[in-house]
């Protein structure tokens, strides 16, 4: 059975992909090599990482996306913060962090979770907690290092006013490549209009 790498997202318009640049510039300046950068083009916001996925199962997954969408009428979220995995002193993790309309995409994530189950996908022990993954720490990075990543990742400012609307959920593929990962849509679940 041929098998595709997948996962569960919200995907960003450009203005924010353009924001987010802005803001891993930034951050770049005081220690570029650190860290590996994701390319702003490739972030997104993962509701579900769903792993190995069997090439019969897209159409119960899709499934699993409507039933969760079923009762969720459209919502924005706004770019937040950053911060870091798992804390400012032993930073492995660099994200920004999501206000907005939370209560929404609680619910659509936990729906998603729940609906994805009983195909054999283990349900996440950690809460969920939404953000967008701004970069990785290599693994021989010191702990010194860290830390100091760390307090000038949580002493940066979002000045910027981004937002998104979030219209659809996909379910998306994952090539990884030496270059990177290539993502691709494999399906598009639309959420309703608000009356």
């Amino acid at each position: 059975m041929e098998q595709i790498r997948s996962f569960i997202a919200i995907e960003l318009p450009e203005e924010v992909k353009e924001g987010l640049k802005q803001v891993e510039d930034r951050l770049k300046s005081s220690d570029s090599s650190s860290a590996k950068w994701v390319d702003p083009q490739n972030i997104h916001l993962t509701l579900k990482f769903l792993g190995n996925l069997d090439v019969d199962k897209i159409d119960s997954i899709t499934q699993v996306i409507q039933n969760a969408a079923r009762t969720i009428t459209s919502f924005e979220l706004k770019i937040n913060r950053t911060g870091c995995f798992p804390n400012t002193r032993r930073v492995q993790t660099i994200w920004i962090g999501l206000s907005g309309d939370i209560d929404k995409l609680e619910v659509l994530q936990r729906n998603i979770e729940l609906g994805v189950a009983p195909l054999g996908f283990p349900t996440e022990e950690s809460p969920f907690k939404p953000h967008l993954t701004l970069a990785r720490v290599r693994d021989y990075i010191d702990l010194e290092k860290r830390q100091v990543l760390g307090e000038t990742v949580c002493g940066t400012q979002i000045e910027l006013d981004l937002r998104i609307r979030v219209n659809s959920i996909n379910l998306m593929r994952s090539q990884l490549t030496p270059a990177g990962a290539i993502y691709s849509k494999l399906c598009s679940v639309e959420l309703k209009s608000p009356c």
